[in-house]
């Protein structure tokens, strides 16, 4: 099946001509950009958060496939909602979905995740990643999964299964998490508690994450999607984690006092 945008001229351009001169205005390729294993990108409109997501591709060897993992901010469908097959329609031509890597993900976790292209309809935090990643390599696939809350223990095993099927898969794999940091609060209180979270990104420690944005009331959308991500990486021997840039939407509206915060990672 093939999913039409759900977000197109809401989030970002829907028109080609417009979302590629958006996107040019966001992406600077670097002359040697680098072999990671992870992103971190935000999912707002790209108007407040698109260069930061631009400056975060824009230091990385994209491969032909990415495992891209996104909050389910509506709540419709499988906790853990994978779409397997078919294809994302995009403004920028259709994105096919790697059935092979879809198919060992669901094949390794058994129930613990559903083929449920329901819960992607109408999600946005996936969907905005899309047009950065066919930006830098048009011809892309992708593997897209949706996440709700979910336990620690839980996060863990979906990070370890991911890792396992990237490791034994023939070809190189991107593996990005979407997330904004600290909503809707002033940009002094949301640095203050997005870098107890940064801190833990840094250090390569999910559990650490997990536990510091429940226990400090960081209200990081993503955190799931991370928490999984961090765990493949470090099952993957990743070494470092570098925080690409850290912004608000303050930074564009002059409106310091409810803000919604960003922050880019790349992990090698």
């Amino acid at each position: 099946m093939s999913r039409t945008p759900a977000v197109a001229n809401m989030f970002y351009p829907g028109e080609t001509g417009e979302l590629k001169r958006q996107l040019d205005s966001f992406i600077a390729p670097i002359s040697q950009p680098k072999e990671v294993i992870a992103a971190i990108s935000p999912h707002a409109g790209y108007v407040y958060s698109g260069g930061v997501a631009g400056t975060v591709f824009s230091q990385i060897s994209i491969p032909e496939t990415a495992i891209i993992l996104g909050p389910n901010h509506r709540g419709i469908g499988a906790s853990v909602a994978i779409q397997a097959s078919g294809s994302w329609d995009m403004p920028l031509g259709p994105v096919q979905i790697n059935k092979e890597l879809a198919g060992q993900i669901l094949d390794l976790l058994g129930n613990k995740v559903k083929d449920d292209s329901q819960a992607h309809a109408m999600e946005h935090s996936i969907e905005v990643q899309i047009p950065f990643l066919q930006a830098l390599k048009a011809d892309i696939n992708i593997v897209p999964i949706c996440v709700s809350h979910k336990s620690y223990e839980a996060c863990d095993e979906i990070g370890q299964a991911l890792a396992k099927v990237v490791q034994e898969y023939d070809k190189k794999v991107l593996l990005v998490a979407s997330t904004d940091m600290t909503h809707y609060e002033s940009r002094e209180t949301a640095q203050a508690k997005d870098q107890l979270a940064i801190d833990r990104i840094l250090a390569l420690d999910p559990k650490g994450l997990y536990n510091t944005v429940s226990q400090q009331g960081i209200s990081m959308c993503g955190v799931m999607p991370t928490t999984m991500i961090l765990t493949a990486c470090k099952a993957l021997g990743a070494t470092k984690a570098e925080l690409v840039q850290y912004a608000t939407s303050g930074d564009i509206t002059g409106d310091y006092t409810q803000v919604v915060a960003y922050a880019g990672f790349i992990i090698y």
